[in-house]
């Protein structure tokens, strides 16, 4: 059994908590939402009053926050927990972030004697709480291979990425393409309806077809799949604000190493004007969106 500390109780970090400690594991949780931390208190975990609390004396401590705002603010800085902790700690950062964000911690772990893996997940509140996410890892593989049984307990697939800031960087890649092949995907189901082709048995050939993709055989923007936000509203289990701020991400990263991105550039405007109304609708929401231009 691991001592961890866990800060960030989202949508997803709650159930990864949550998950941690029905695999027995102690896990100190901290969040800014009480409400958050009451409902993995009820599941086994320990609350924390602050950050410090939670990270101290712990054999791993679990970021999953926002954006790289709150992870620098967390982790970096004379104030952050790099730097408060004196003890050798091991850091898991499984937040989403810019690769800048992803170069200083590991910078800073390097400094203070810290090991650090930048560590995002990708299958969505639906994979956090079913314990089937897909981790993507960058860092030493000595620090991979430790933390590899902590975060079996969260996940299904978990893949050393490579160096540091590489976890981040297979996350943008593989967010970037999901961003494309939803829109893609719902373009399709469109205008199948506007010939009169019906969902289901689009789905049914496409599924078995050179357009199958996880867009459409698991997570399918068109209400024929139960379980998915499709047939529930398009209740979020992927914001649509969270997919901008990947496709975002990936658009920075591809500036600074001067690469052009002219389709994913393209989501990130579509994106981005389907969120100025529904930014917590699910990013699949946007097959609606499109039904209106």
């Amino acid at each position: 059994m691991a001592k961890i500390g866990f800060i960030g109780l989202g949508h997803m970090g709650n159930p990864m908590a949550r998950n941690l400690t029905k695999a027995k594991h102690d896990v100190h949780v901290f969040d800014l939402d009480q409400s958050a931390i009451d409902t993995a208190v009820k599941a086994g975990c320990i609350a924390a009053a602050s950050a410090l609390e939670a990270a101290t004396a712990k054999d791993f401590i679990i970021t999953m926050l926002p954006a790289g705002k709150q992870v620098r603010s967390i982790l970096l800085g004379d104030n952050g927990l790099m730097a408060q902790l004196t003890e050798p700690s091991f850091f898991i950062d499984c937040s989403t972030v810019d690769i800048a964000t992803a170069l200083g911690l590991h910078a800073a772990a390097t400094v203070n004697g810290h090991s650090v893996l930048d560590a995002p997940v990708s299958g969505g509140v639906t994979g956090a709480e079913s314990r089937t996410l897909t981790f993507m890892v960058g860092g030493l593989v000595d620090a991979f291979e430790k933390a590899k049984p902590i975060l079996a307990c969260m996940g299904k697939n978990i893949f050393h990425a490579g160096a540091a800031t590489h976890g981040q960087a297979a996350k943008m890649c593989n967010n970037l393409m999901l961003g494309i092949h939803m829109i893609g995907t719902s373009e399709a189901f469109i205008l199948a309806e506007k010939l009169g082709l019906s969902a289901e048995t689009l789905h049914q050939i496409a599924s078995a077809s050179s357009g199958q993709s996880w867009a459409l055989s698991k997570y399918c923007p068109a209400p024929i799949l139960p379980g998915t936000p499709a047939c529930n509203n398009y209740k979020a289990g992927f914001a649509a604000a969270m997919m901008l701020k990947d496709l975002n991400l990936a658009i920075e990263a591809a500036h600074h190493c001067d690469t052009s991105l002219p389709l994913t550039e393209k989501a990130g405007y579509l994106y981005d004007d389907f969120c100025k109304e529904h930014a917590d609708v699910d990013f699949s929401g946007i097959i609606e969106f499109l039904k209106t231009r």
